[in-house]
């Protein structure tokens, strides 16, 4: 399933209570995550799923939307409502949407 940040950034404004998971490597995190976000590099997902809440939805993010489109599929199997950010990152700042 996939989410734009557009509809990302309004669910955050609303208070939604999705979790979001930045599954880019640490050096990429340096530029910028979602406010909020939890950082899970994609190699170590299927090693800390314990530290996701499977009653809240999850929305993954990467750089582009690839990584994070691998990411929802694993969750899914695992038994996690997930989603992707089609674009990632790069869409999201391009939009001018907050990091921290």
């Amino acid at each position: 399933m996939e989410i734009t940040p557009q509809q990302l950034a309004e669910q955050l404004k609303s208070g939604s209570d999705v979790q979001i998971v930045d599954v880019r490597e640490p050096a990429e995190i340096a530029e910028g995550m979602i406010p909020g976000a939890k950082h899970i590099a994609l190699g170590e997902l299927a090693g800390r799923l314990s530290q996701l809440d499977k009653a809240r939805p999850i929305i993954a993010v990467c750089r582009s939307g690839r990584r994070s489109a691998a990411a929802a599929d694993q969750l899914s199997a695992a038994g996690y409502t997930a989603y992707t950010v089609p674009g990632g990152m790069l869409d999201w700042t391009a939009a001018g949407f907050p990091t921290a």
